[in-house]
C-alpha cells in the first residue's frame, strides 16, 4: 500500500529500479528513454515513472541527495513494493588520478564516516559492498556494449566535498587500503538496506569534478546519458 513518501500503489513499480537523485532527471530519463510512461509519484515532487525500456517495464524513481533520503525512499521500495532491484545512477566527484571529466564509474565498496548503520541498526557499520551479481551483470554489458567503466571503492559524504574547508584533512581520516575512486552522497544506505533486505544494489556514477575542471549544469544532465543507458541495459538482464 501507498507510504508516506510515495502514493503509488502495489504493482506500479517494478521489481528493477533506476534511481537517480534529482526528480528532474528521472523525468528527463522517462521523457527521453521510456515509452508508455505513466507518473505513479510525486509525494514531495519525489518523482517515479514507470514504463517499458526495449519492451521492458521498468521504473525510474529519484532519492533525493543524501543518505537519509535515499535510506528512505530504498527502504520503502524493499520492504513495501516488494523491489528486488536498485541500480543508482548519479554524478560524483573523482578522488583518483586517472578519472577524467564523464568517466563512468561502478561503486566496489563504500565507505562513510557516517552513522546510518547504527542510527538503524545499532550496526558500528562504516563499510558496505555492491550486490556482487548485480555489479557483474553491469560490467557484462558495458563490455558487450563496448562502454569502458573503472570499478572502484567509493566514499559516501555527509558533506559536500567541494564545500569543505579542509578537505585534505578528510582524506587523512580515510581507512589507508581504501584507495577510494569517487564522492558522493548516496550510496551507503542504499547499499546497507539492500544487505538488510537481502535485495540487490549497484551504484553507476559520472565524473562531473575532476581536479579543477567541473561539468556544467547543462553537462551534468546531457552528459550523463551513456550512463543512463547502461543502467537501463543492464536492466534487461534482470527477472521481472
Amino acid at each position: 500500500m501507498p507510504t508516506a513518501h510515495n502514493e503509488a500503489k502495489i504493482g506500479e513499480i517494478t521489481k528493477t529500479v533506476i534511481m537517480p537523485g534529482d526528480p528532474l532527471r528521472a523525468q528527463y530519463i522517462a521523457e527521453n528513454f521510456l515509452e508508455n510512461i505513466k507518473l505513479v509519484n510525486q509525494v514531495r515532487g519525489m518523482y517515479a515513472y514507470t514504463g517499458t525500456y526495449q519492451g521492458k517495464k521498468i521504473t525510474i524513481m529519484a532519492s533525493g541527495m543524501g543518505m537519509p533520503s535515499m535510506g528512505i525512499y530504498s527502504y520503502e521500495l524493499f520492504k513495501f513494493y516488494d523491489v528486488e532491484n536498485i541500480i543508482r545512477i548519479g554524478s560524483c566527484g573523482a578522488y583518483h588520478p586517472q578519472l577524467k571529466l564523464f568517466d563512468i564509474v561502478l561503486a566496489h565498496q563504500v565507505y562513510c564516516e557516517g552513522n546510518y548503520a547504527l542510527t538503524f541498526n545499532h550496526d558500528n557499520c562504516h563499510l558496505v559492498e555492491a550486490s556482487q551479481s548485480l555489479n557483474q551483470l553491469i560490467k557484462e554489458t558495458a563490455q558487450n556494449t563496448n562502454r569502458s567503466i573503472y570499478c572502484g571503492n567509493t566514499v559516501c559524504l555527509d558533506a559536500f566535498d567541494p564545500y569543505m574547508p579542509n578537505f585534505d584533512q578528510f582524506l587523512k581520516r580515510l581507512p589507508d587500503d581504501l584507495n577510494p575512486y569517487t564522492g558522493e552522497m548516496e550510496a551507503f544506505s542504499l547499499f546497507y538496506n539492500a544487505h538488510y533486505f537481502h535485495k540487490k544494489a549497484a551504484c553507476l556514477m559520472t565524473v562531473v569534478d575532476a581536479g579543477t575542471q567541473s561539468a556544467t549544469s547543462q553537462e551534468r544532465v546531457s552528459a550523463l546519458n551513456d550512463m543512463i543507458k547502461l543502467a537501463l541495459d543492464s536492466a534487461l538482464g534482470l527477472k521481472d
